[in-house]
Order: structure tokens, then sequence, then C-alpha cells
């Protein structure tokens, strides 16, 4: 067992400590790698490694046995200087992916896991592409090799060309990332060289290959000659790489290990004859080095211990491999018992997967520079824009010193719930002989007390309330005293105590200690605001003046984290992961703490799943409401992923990534949190609604005739404009809405217009520009200057070219130009275009360029443009089929028009504004008495403004903009009811792994779903197939519960979000051809998915939903004939 004080030495070498994760796809063995790595320190038994998963502390996690949570665990190890590896176990389900993104940012190295039969699976990808994008190194651990001998019975030969294999793919998914990378470089750099070589004329002809040439990738890939990487049977307890056989082979062959290194993994085989290794194994049909040394061996062991049970052949390779096996574990009726007892002494796990850590994985001190500007500039900022005190920062990044004057930076991932009982302070210790006499003593006298005492229970009583109000000091009096206080303490007090918030953290400068006080940097924290705003050299135990985004908070307790232990610490160096108590009131859910102010916030931690699934959530008894909002409190700070809104309608809403992440966040709600008994609705699933272009054909096929086409639209048309008072509105036949507003002051005309599918999928992807567009358009509006990063730029103007690309055509000229709005909230998947004619207003890409005339233009903009604006945004936010937000919808203005009388309106109301804020901001200078005055004059003088006889008609309508507004709002609902309306429904990729015998049920709990298959493929020398489909969420739930059972566990599913897709069936429709009538009848009463979904949310909104309900169902039919 590894004493702590060990630990704490170790702690202060930041060259010898090692920061890393285990990423995997679900179920490939990291829990019990980790519980190998665990017992290789006798935290736990040997025997019980992969059976006990020790770092799965959670009851679920042990039931269902997938880890839910990442959590951490220092170890220690010598292999000629003593190491320290703080290791993270991580997730591997879907659901669970914003822990992997918490436990990446944390780290140096991670060591990526793959089944030897499985291979490559979905969530590979994803973590590796996680890994990449956080800079850190992997190593590769090839799991679960038993399988090839045990399940799939493979020979040694067959097994090393399906080693290479997954190899081969894993490298493939590295070099797919890779030179994406080195693509995107490249072509930056060529833009540079472009702008300086402008001058010289010609075309030039350019070779996209030319760097990837260049740039060098020899230490990106997975190797076993260049020792990244260990095939392993974790179940088994062992593990190898090729260092150990070529360490074991040279001694006994007496060949270099320099050469059996570059040999044992290749096309290399042994000529006996000549004792030479050669090369050309495959074509000359010779065993392979690593068949012939390596795989035999593991397979003839196999055989004699698991297949044969052979004794004697048993007790040979013991007696040559020179280990003991115990007399219990030879004579166990589980053959695997012995062979994990022989094979775990031959080739223990533990010590391959750890010397290849410790030798290929870097330590703190080489943390990549490029590493630390990226985590250093955040959102449009570039690093060299950042002030100089922030740039002389990265020093201490890469020196990652823990020196008395080093600035303290911290990175706080998430913030993890623990039970109050679980922290050192309070763990029970062992009692004393002398302490347990004493015990024994107070017993006996409580015991007699207790006899005496029946008859004054009551004056006891009276007695103990009385000692509740007690001052906290005296309540330490006394062993009982405590005890009996605490039970006529609040139980809300009780609540509050029983979990307590650490921050789960890594310190990349400076020595943290214990009570210390620091910054705490909110994501939004600007450092050139802050240093400007704070006097030089404060610190965070000084008073310091209000910095927007910027708190200051200490450090109550330092906790080294071990599995589901905690050690508390007085103080902790750079380069380590640790635990911290007491910033739950500053952190919400990650956070940069820091001594300098000069540190800017580390940039957001990138969450591969979105969450998709929402359920609304409300307590059995209504009195226990205020329990629960805090308990959703809580939650929300210890979810990294879950999310936690208040809706417009008073509903509490949880929103998470999947089924199985809400049933974790319901469960720890009820258990944890919040303590009550809690009812959650159905899932509550998102939709969008879209308008398409007329379709072509029927629901028959049939081609529709011209007239009856325009037949259908008028009749449409003329039931819109009977709902509507036709004095304001005026629905045209191409879809033109005209509406003017309620005093006739202003008309809007609008039309709606489906946006290509190409342009709303990269407005989508785009929001996070579109919004940081948003932002410097608002502050060229208030004439301020903003400093933004090229990249930024750069990204803006490519973004102005793909849609200027995707936007061709005759109806589309200029559009790019003319756009004047995105939505909704600014930055969604919804353009508003400028078609007025003669009203020129500031471009939205007035960023790009134009610097100088941004002040000049700032005046083009007509009065009421916001307002026009606002109603965009608010018809986009909630669309007419069932109040759900548009998307992919364009509304082009092709009229506006303002009468004058409306404008000096708006004059009059802003100057009544202006001089009440005046006289108020005199007020405030001259005294109490006089600003009494001056308000009531001032509020005496709109009363007399609104009698004047030139606004009456305003009188009962409210402000101008405010009525543009809805009059803007109820037009684009008009436009977008003019065009065939379509539902979106938001869509998961599902990918399924199953057995051929099992395809067909598959297929059918995919057909009954609504789900599509887009393609399947055999995994080669497997029988398994890799099924890829996409499936609506609305019909997910319980989808996975139902293919375990049709397919008896053989078929497991990951469901990810993926995309928006438009229901092809039109909620509205009817039959109006012949062909229809005969083929749907006259009532049509068939099932419509569109109008089943739309329905369904309609009546959760508690909208109108036209339905027949049949009432008095007695009355319907003639009692006379039924006798």
């Amino acid at each position: 067992m590894v004493l702590l004080e060990k630990i704490i030495a170790l702690q202060r070498n930041a060259a010898n400590i090692r920061n890393l994760c285990i990423l995997a796809h679900v179920d490939h063995g990291k829990t019990t790698l980790a519980d190998c790595l665990v017992a290789s320190n006798g935290i736990i038994s040997s025997r019980l490694a992969g059976k006990l998963r020790y770092l799965d502390s959670r009851e679920d996690e042990q039931i269902r046995g997938i880890t839910m949570k990442s959590s951490a665990i220092s170890l220690h190890y010598r292999q000629g200087e003593e190491y320290l590896l703080n290791l993270i176990d991580s997730p591997g389900h879907v659901d669970f992916s914003s822990e992997v993104s918490t436990a990446v940012r944390l780290c140096d190295g991670a060591i990526i896991v793959v089944d030897a039969v499985e291979g490559v699976c979905p969530q590979t990808q994803v973590v590796l592409r996680q890994a990449w994008l956080e800079n850190i190194r992997p190593v590769l651990v090839i799991n679960k090799i038993d399988r090839l001998i045990m399940e799939l019975k493979l020979t040694s030969q067959e097994a090393y060309t399906h080693l290479q294999k997954i190899l081969e793919q894993v490298n493939a998914v590295t070099g797919t990332l890779f030179s994406s990378k080195v693509l995107e470089e490249r072509a930056e750099k060529q833009k540079e060289e472009e702008k300086d070589s402008e001058t010289s004329s010609g075309e030039q002809v350019y070779n996209w290959s030319a760097g990837l040439d260049e740039a060098d990738d020899s230490n990106l890939y997975f190797s076993p000659d260049q020792g990244n990487v260990v095939f392993a049977s974790a179940i088994d307890g062992w593990g190898f790489s090729i260092q150990q056989f070529a360490h074991i082979y040279s001694q006994r062959m007496g060949i270099k290990e320099q050469v059996l290194l570059k040999t044992l993994w290749g096309d290399f085989y042994l000529n006996s004859k000549a004792k030479k290794i050669m090369k050309g194994a495959q074509a000359k049909g010779k065993k392979p080095l690593f068949v012939q040394f390596v795989l035999d061996n593991i397979w003839s062991l196999y055989d004699a211990v698991v297949n044969k049970r052979d004794k004697e052949k048993v007790e040979k390779v013991v007696a040559s491999l020179g280990v003991k096996v115990m007399a219990r574990d030879s004579r166990h009726s589980d053959p695997k018992v012995l062979l994990s007892a022989i094979s775990s002494q031959w080739l223990p796990l533990s010590q391959a997967v750890l010397a290849m850590v410790c030798e290929k994985l870097p330590s703190p001190l080489d943390i990549a520079a490029e590493r630390v500007e990226k985590l250093l500039s955040v959102g449009t900022r570039r690093f060299d824009s950042l002030p100089e005190q922030t740039q002389e920062l990265k020093k201490a990044f890469l020196q990652c010193s823990s020196g008395e004057d080093t600035p303290v930076i911290v990175f706080v991932s998430k913030m993890f719930a623990v039970d109050t009982k679980a922290l050192p302070q309070n763990r029970q210790r062992p009692l004393t002989q002398e302490e347990i006499a004493q015990r024994r003593e107070l017993a006996r006298q409580r015991h007699a007390d207790r006899l005496a005492a029946d008859l004054a229970a009551a004056e006891s009583s009276k007695d103990l309330t009385h000692l509740g109000g007690m001052p906290q000091e005296d309540q330490h009096e006394g062993l009982s005293t405590g005890k009996l206080i605490s039970i006529y303490s609040k139980p809300d007090e009780e609540q509050e105590q029983s979990e307590t918030f650490i921050a789960f953290a890594r310190i990349y400068s400076g020595m943290v200690r214990r009570g210390q006080k620091v910054f705490v940097l909110g994501p939004k924290y600007d450092p050139t605001q802050g240093l400007s705003m704070l006097p030089d050299g404060c610190s965070a135990s000084d008073s310091v003046p209000e910095v927007p985004h910027l708190s200051c908070c200490s450090m109550e307790s330092l906790y080294l984290l071990m599995g589901r232990e905690l050690e508390e610490l007085e103080e902790v160096p750079a380069g380590n992961v640790l635990g911290v108590r007491g910033l739950e009131d500053c952190v919400l859910k990650s956070a940069t703490l820091s001594t300098s102010p000069a540190c800017p916030p580390f940039i957001p931690l990138n969450f591969e799943a979105t969450p998709i699934v929402r359920v609304a959530i409300e307590p059995k008894h209504p009195s226990e409401m205020p329990k629960l909002v805090r308990g959703m409190r809580l939650l929300n700070q210890a979810d990294p992923c879950a999310e936690v809104l208040i809706q417009e309608t008073g509903e509490h809403v949880l929103v998470t990534a999947g089924e199985v992440h809400l049933q974790r966040c319901l469960a720890d709600l009820r258990d944890r949190f919040a303590k009550i008994e809690i009812s959650a609705s159905k899932p509550i699933i998102p939709f969008r609604e879209t308008v398409v272009r007329p379709p072509k054909v029927d629901m028959v096929n049939e081609d529709l005739g011209k007239q009856q086409k325009v037949a259908i639209i008028h009749q449409v048309k003329e039931e819109a404009s009977q709902s509507r008072s036709s004095d304001t509105l005026h629905v045209d036949s191409s879809g033109l809405v005209t509406l003017t507003t309620p005093n006739r002051l202003a008309t809007v005309s609008i039309r709606a217009i489906p946006l290509p599918q190409e342009v709303t999928l990269l407005l989508e992807s785009s929001s996070e520009l579109i919004r940081s567009l948003e932002q410097v358009n608002l502050s060229l509006r208030e004439g301020k200057g903003l400093d933004i990063s090229i990249r930024t730029l750069e990204a803006i103007a490519e973004l102005k070219a793909q849609l200027e690309s995707l936007l061709q055509g005759r109806k589309w000229r200029n559009a790019v130009e003319r756009i004047w709005a995105f939505g909704p909230r600014r930055y969604g998947p919804n353009i508003l275009l400028n078609s007025v004619e003669g009203y020129q207003r500031p471009s939205v890409w007035q960023c790009l360029g134009r610097g100088g005339q941004a002040g000049a233009q700032a005046a083009v903009l007509r009065d009421f443009d916001n307002s026009v604006v606002s109603g965009f945004q608010l018809a986009t936010l909630s669309g007419p089929m069932c109040e759900e937000p548009l998307m992919g919808v364009c509304f082009s203005v092709e009229g506006w028009d303002i009468q004058s009388s409306a404008l000096s309106q708006n004059q009059d109301t802003m100057e009544q504004d202006s001089t009440s804020h005046d006289t108020l901001s005199e007020s405030k200078a001259d005294g109490s008495g006089k600003a009494c005055e001056q308000v009531e004059s001032t509020a005496a003088e709109p009363s007399q403004a609104r009698r004047r006889p030139e606004t009456a008609s305003a009188d009962c309508y409210g402000p101008v903009s405010g009525q543009l507004i809805a009059a803007m709002k109820e037009a684009c609902r008009q436009a977008f009811q003019a065009q065939p309306q379509r539902l979106m429904a938001a869509m998961y990729t599902c990918e399924i792994m199953a057995t051929a015998e099992v395809l067909g049920r598959v297929y059918g709990v995919l057909g009954k779903r609504e789900g599509r298959v887009l393609h399947e493929e055999m995994k080669e020398g497997t029988d398994m197939f890799i099924i890829k489909a996409v499936l609506p969420v609305a019909e997910s739930f319980g989808f996975a519960d139902e293919i375990r059972k049709r397919t008896s566990g053989l078929a497991s599913p990951q469901l990810v979000f993926s995309h928006w897709e438009v229901i092809s069936s039109d909620p509205y429709w009817v039959p109006t051809t012949e062909e229809e009538y005969l083929h749907f009848g006259e009532k049509a009463d068939s099932a419509n998915q569109a109008l089943k979904y739309m329905n369904a949310v309609r009546r959760r909104k508690g909208l109108y939903v036209e339905e027949k309900i049949v009432e008095h169902a007695e009355k319907q039919r003639t009692l006379s004939k039924n006798k």
C-alpha cells in the first residue's frame, strides 16, 4: 500500500508526474484496466481486479455495468525512478461524453482502449478526436485479446492479421485528423503568400498534398515497434508490449534487442537454418516473428489451461516461466483462475501499461506552447492581442514551477457532489483503548440515567429545546449534548450539509495552499478591462473594486483524489490534479482560478453530445417546490452536461443528453439533491417548423395539374383571408402578405421563401460565428471599437463567401449583401432579407473592410429598423403550426411604408423620454425636495402631450414601435402560412452492432419506429454487422431496451443527435384530386405522422387541437333495431 506521505513527496517533482485519462467506447474495458493499475498499488486485491470495478463508486454504475462519471486516483510506480500517475477513468457511453471532455482537459496524455473483437467503434473515433482537439498525446491498449482465442477461435496467424487491421483502423482515424490540420495550416500559409505576391501575375497551380509530404507525422501513429501499443486482456490480468518480448528473446537467442524491437512487429520471419531474421514472411508463407515468438506462446498457454486442462503441460509451462502458483489456484474448478494466476505473473498488465505511460506520455513540464496559446485565447481574441502581462503568463505555464512569486493558475473542469460523511475530517477514526473504556462508562451511566428519567421526560424535552438555541461555540461541548442538539436543528440545514461540492481541478502554475484566496474568472472576463480597473499588484485577499465577471473566493480544503476516498492536503504544487472544497458559491460548472487578474479565462470545454431530451419536473406534493428548486440547482452544478431551465409556462425543465443520462439525473434528484418524490413528464420532443417549395406531385404520385394547383392555393388563401379582418391584411396569390398596423400609419409587405438545405446547415453550424458577428455590429453601431482577431474576420469572410456560393440564381441575386438579420435570438438558421426599394441600410458584414465609413453609415438606419428586426425575431422563435422555432425560412421584406405622422410621434416620445431622463439626472444632483417637484412636472407633461389631436389615433393602440413589432410578427406568420408548411423532426444517428442471426429483429424494431437504415457492413474477420440508421428522437424512447429484449442482449445501439429532417407529409393535407379520393377515401383518416406530432405538441402547450370526440355514444344508435 502506498503511503500518503510518499505521494505528497512525489507531487513536488513535476518531471515525474503523468496526468492521464483512459478513453474508449462503452464496454471496451476501461474500468477493468483501471482496476489492474489500482491493484498494482495494493489498494485492492489483484484477485478482485476486474470484478470490483473500484472506480465505479456509484450504485447505479455497478448495477448497469457502465461508467457514468469520470473519477481520479493517484498511483505510484517505480521504474528506475519513482513516478506519480494521476489516472482519470472516463465513461464510454455516448450520453456521458461530456464527462470525457472534463477529464481530457486536465490531462497531458490518454490511454485509448480498443476491443480486439469490435475494433474501432463510433465512440472510439469521438474520443480520439477529443484527445486531438485538446492537444494531448495518446497511447493505445488493444484489450480483450482472450476473446480472439475463446470466442472467435482464431489461430495465432489469423489473430495477427486481425490485430494489424485494428491498428490500421485506429491510425486511419488519427491520420484523417492530422491531414485536416495540416491542410488548414497550409491554406492559411497560402493566403498569406497570396497577399504578399498579389503583384505577381499568371495563374498558379496549387498542389494540396504538398503540405502532407513535408509534415512530420512519424510520432503520430500507433505502432508496436515505437512502444506506444500494448496488447492486453485486462480481465485475465496480462498485457505486454513488444519491448518485453524483445528483452526476453535477446537474452535467450543472443540477437540484439534493438534488432528484435524493429522486427518483432512486421513482415519478418526467422530463417532457422541461417539463424537470421529475414523480410518477406507473407510472400514465402512463413510465420511472422510476432506469431512465432509471442502469440503462439499465449495461444498454447490458453490451450493447455482452459481448453484441454492438461495438468502435466501446465506444470511444464509454470516451471519454464518460473512463476509460483498457489495450490488453491491450481485446484480451482474455474480454469480462468489458474490462467490469470499464471499470466498475471508472467506478463503483468500494470507493468506493461505503466512503463509505456511513463516513457511515452509527456510530463506537465512538456506542455506544448501551441496548447497554452489555444487555452488562453478565448472567443474572438487572438493570443497576440492580449495584454503583455497576460502573454507573460505563457512562461509560467511552460515552466510549471511552484515558486513563491509564481502566479497560481488553476482550471476547474467540473464540480462533483460528495456525501459530507465521506470527507476526511468527518471520517471515523479507530478508537484507542482509553476511549473505548470511556465510551463503555458513558453508556452504563446513560442507561442508569434513562431508567431514572422516565418520569421527568417532559421537563428534559423543554431543557433540550432551550439547548437548541445555544450559540455555535458551545455546541461542541460534550458528545451527548452535540448529538441531542443536532436532532433538534432545522431539517433544511441538515439537508444543505448532506452533499458537499468538490471542484475537480488541475494546477497549471504556482503552489496552491489551503485557505488561499484566488480570483475566479468568469467565461466572459476580459483581462484588459480587469487590469485597467484593478490597482497594480493587487491580490485576491485585498478588497478589490467590482470588475465584471471577476469574483474572489478562498479554497477551504484541498484533497488528493483517491477513487472513492479523499485525502486532505495542506498544499499542492503545480502539475497536479486535485479536489478543492469551498468553491460552490463562485463556480457553477467550470472556471479558471488565478492569483493574477491578467490571466484570461480558458477556452470553454468542447462537448461532443448536445443535450436534446427534455422533461418537465414537478414535486408529488406542491408544498415541496422549494426543495425541488434547490435540488435542481445542485444537479445543474453537479452535472457538466445537464441543463435546468424554467420555461415561460413556469415548468421546471431538465435537459439531458439521452435516455440513460436522464434516468441518472432523475435518480440523483430524487435520492441525493432534492430528496423528495418527484414526477417527470413524458419527454418533451423538440420540433422545428419550415416551409418547402410547392410539391410537383400529389400524395398518390400523380402530376399536379396547374389549374388544380392554383385552385387549391386560392382555396387556402380565401380561408386565410376570411379568418383575419381583411381591412388590415391582404394575401396575394403569389404568397406576398401585406399588413397594416392598427393605427394605419405603417404597412409591411413580406414573402416567405424556403432556404436551400445547405444554407440552413451552414447557418446552424456557424451559430457561434454569427453571434460574434452580431456583437461586432452592435459595438460598431454604438460607435465603439472592438479588437477582433484576424482568424475571426477570416471566418466571417469565409461564411459570407460560402453563403454567396450557395445562394445562386435570379431570386437570390445580391441576397447576401441584403441580409438584415438572422433569427431567432439573432443567430439562428433563418434570414430576414431587405428587399425594400430605396432603403440602403448598413450591411451585416460591415466589419469586413469599410472600417472608416462605419460611423457615417450608422445614420442611414431608418427609424423603427429595430422594431422590424424584433418582430422577425419573435416570429421565428415560435411558428404558427405549434409554437416551435422556425428553421430554414427566409422572410423577404418587399415593402415598408411609414407615414410622417408616425415618425413625428416617435420623435415626441423620444424627446419626452430624454427630458424626463435629464430632469431625473439633475434631480439627483440638486437634492430630494426639488426632485419631487420636477418629477411631478415631467409626469404632467406627457399627459398634456397625449391630449394633442394629431396623436389621438395612437392613444388606444400604444406606441408605433410596439405596433410595428406586432404587425411584423403577424405578417411573418401569415407569409409562412401562405407557403406549403412542414414540420422538422430532430434525428438521431443510430449505430448498432449485431450478429447475423438477430439482424432481422433489429430491422423490425427500426421499421416500427420510423427508422431508416443508411447502410450496413460486415466487420472483417467477425460475424458482426454494423448498421447505421437514422431515427426520429420522438420515437427513440425505450428503443435501446426494446432492441436488447428482442435480440436477447446481442445488439446495443448508440444514439447521437445528428440533424433536423423535414417530415415529408403535410400536416394540413386533405384529399383534393380524384385519385386521392379513390386512394384515401373522403375522410382520409389514415395516420398522418406530421399531424400526430403537431397535435401532441399543441396539446402539451394547451393550444387548440382540432379533434372529433364522440360524446353520448349510446345516442348514436337506434335502440329499436337492436331488440
